[in-house]
């Protein structure tokens, strides 16, 4: 067996401490806070990270991540039908934050 060199591993991403300030409750939407999406950044130099599009008519790029994650999220409703009956759940809160 080979083994890989750790010059070619990718550094894995650090994320946050899962506390009250970094990640949003599910009953208000799910995801990340703001404090946590610059912890985030903090942590992981370059990242591209950017909190929901929550406005109710976003325009330009904000209006094509809007877009992109509907049609993900909506993809995760048809692999986790359990999750998308449940009106209680991470996925279907977050798809109502984003106002998918």
């Amino acid at each position: 067996m080979y083994k890989r060199h750790a010059s070619s591993e990718k550094p894995k991403a650090k994320m946050p401490k899962r506390n009250k300030k970094n990640f949003r409750p599910t009953k208000s939407g799910a995801g990340m806070t703001e404090k946590g999406v610059k912890a985030y950044r903090k942590a992981n130099p370059g990242s591209k990270l950017q909190t929901a599009v929550t406005e109710k008519k976003p325009t330009g790029k904000r209006a094509k991540r809007r877009k992109s994650f509907c049609a993900r999220s909506a993809g995760q409703m048809k692999k986790f039908p359990k999750a998308a009956k449940n009106p209680n759940s991470r996925l279907r809160q977050a798809r109502r934050r984003w106002k998918c």
